[in-house]
């Protein structure tokens, strides 16, 4: 063997030994803290009381189609916050939407407001300087959920600590005062809320208040005090002493941006902003239901079921009688779920799945993990609509309902039951969020939210091409266009190698990964 080779084996296995010798910080000095409960005097207490008092034990939802909308919603509520901000995320970019967002936590906190930010950890390499100027400001505490030990060599501890490591918080939540939450499928990022460059994606967050808020609030407390929850000071060290002059100098840039500039303008121009402002925000108030996996899930690996979302959300969903249609960026079903959706189909059951092409998907050993359950659906009646790259571009019915018209890719997780309940929230039906990562969501009664996701699925050969079996068996997608049905006979908008890279990863035994 090469010395160098045999060199380079060697570094590999002193720092993975390294890395499973490095623990993480001990729990000892981490403090419990809990939801403001006494908040009906703040601003947005006070704004929503008569409408509470009139609908006792309801929530109000607003649904978040439109990307600017979603920032907007957010911003005015960092904005109006008196007691409390409580965030709650799989990712926060480091980008022109994360500065903006940061920058109003810091203002919040800057007049008092308690912030608690809770990031997973998986994706905020490069981003330690950031997150130790923002803990090391008065009033704000940022949390990592299931932390890297070596936070410049991550590849060495997912060897040393691959099975903690694989497993993921990917609830997603920001609640203002304990009065009114956001719910939903956005990470915070560029991509999310229309901003910037480069692929977008199309997604579905809602506003909730009332009895909804409080089932949220406790939730993130669960998750805020759970044994994952990490104080990121024990892990991104203390700011250095001119930390906070970098972040302001930094926040001053951005408000600078010209592109910066042009996305607030447009936020400022929606029509969501105006009725946040006056308080005029129309609100459906209706059963709403959070459904969520208990954090024990992260580490408990022994297969208990009583920690499970999945369970759940299907109880409180209630079995399809006529139709189910679901909405999943990330639709690996395995074998159980593909047994249970053809079971469906076979009685009677109407199930129509949108989800992402080949073309449009960001994750392509996802689609291998959907890909080999396609013959199997098909055969039982399942109708599939996969969306094509630039669908969103030039439909407008399609931006109306899932994300502006600059969308190029899905990623929304909803799935509505005879068109009567709906749920919004963090979970893609797929092996991932079922066994291996935490999940969010609300469960709502409401037959208008829940009849628009249908008629959407009616509409969606406008914008996604439908998967059939042809007359021999074989696969085939149909494109519906202005002068007729176009026919494939291999996944469209792909080439020959990329099919073939999906045909391997499907015959590879990782979809219990996925």
């Amino acid at each position: 063997m090469p010395l160098r080779r045999l060199g380079c084996l060697l570094a590999v296995a002193l720092a993975a030994l390294l890395a499973g010798c490095a623990g993480l910080p001990s729990p000892e000095g981490r403090s419990e803290s809990h939801a403001f409960a006494d908040t009906a005097d703040t601003r947005l207490g006070r704004s929503l009381a008569a409408s509470e008092a009139a609908h006792p034990g309801e929530t109000g939802i607003h649904p978040l189609p439109v990307p600017y909308d979603a920032f907007a919603a957010r911003y005015l509520l960092a904005t109006a916050a008196q007691k409390s901000l409580d965030v709650q995320y799989f990712q926060w970019n480091d980008d022109e939407v994360g500065s903006l967002l940061l920058d109003a936590l810091c203002q919040a906190a800057a007049r008092g407001v308690r912030v608690r930010m809770l990031l997973d950890d998986l994706n905020t390499e490069g981003f330690d300087p950031t997150l130790a100027a923002l803990d090391g400001k008065p009033n704000i505490e940022v949390r990592l959920y299931n932390p890297f030990v070596l936070r410049n060599a991550r590849a060495l501890d997912f060897l040393s600590d691959f099975r903690r490591l694989n497993r993921r918080m990917h609830n997603k939540s920001f609640t203002a005062d304990n009065q009114v939450t956001i719910v939903g499928g956005r990470n915070i990022g560029n991509e999310y809320f229309g901003a910037g460059p480069g692929v977008g994606f199309a997604d579905l967050d809602v506003i909730a208040v009332g009895a909804a808020v409080r089932e949220v609030s406790q939730e993130f407390d669960l998750y805020w005090n759970s044994a994952s929850a990490y104080p990121a000071a024990g892990l991104v060290g203390a700011p250095p002493a001119d930390a906070d002059a970098v972040l302001q100098a930094r926040f001053a840039t951005m408000r600078g941006d010209a592109e910066g500039l042009a996305y607030i303008d447009a936020v400022k121009a929606t029509q969501l902003r105006r009725d946040l402002l006056e308080g005029q925000i129309a609100l459906q108030w209706t059963r709403a239901v959070l459904v969520y996996d208990d954090p024990a899930k992260t580490l408990d690996t022994s297969g208990r079921t009583d920690v499970l979302l999945f369970p759940e959300l299907m109880q409180t969903m209630g079995r399809p009688q006529q139709t189910l249609d679901m909405v999943s960026p990330y639709f690996v079903p395995g074998d159980e779920g593909t047994a249970a959706l053809a079971a469906l189909a076979e009685r009677g059951v109407r199930v129509r799945i949108l989800t992402n092409s080949l073309a449009a998907t960001d994750v392509k050993a996802v689609h291998a993990g959907y890909a080999r359950r396609r013959a199997d659906l098909l055969a039982a009646g399942v109708h599939l609509y996969e969306l094509k790259p630039s669908a969103l571009n030039a439909s407008p019915t399609a931006a109306a309902r899932f994300g502006s018209r600059t969308s190029s890719a899905l990623h929304a997780k909803t799935f509505a039951v005879d068109r009567a309940r709906i749920f919004v929230g963090s979970f893609n039906f797929d092996q991932r969020s079922a066994h291996l990562n935490t999940e969010m969501g609300l469960v709502i009664d409401s037959p208008p939210l829940a009849g628009e996701l249908a008629d959407a699925l009616h509409n969606a050969p406008t914008t996604a091409y439908e998967v059939r079996r042809s007359a021999d068996g074989q696969l085939e997608w149909i494109e519906a266009t202005g002068s007729g049905q176009t026919r494939y006979d291999a996944e469209p908008d792909t080439s020959w190698l990329l099919r073939r890279q999906v045909d391997f990863l499907s015959i590879l035994p990782i979809e219990s990964l996925l």
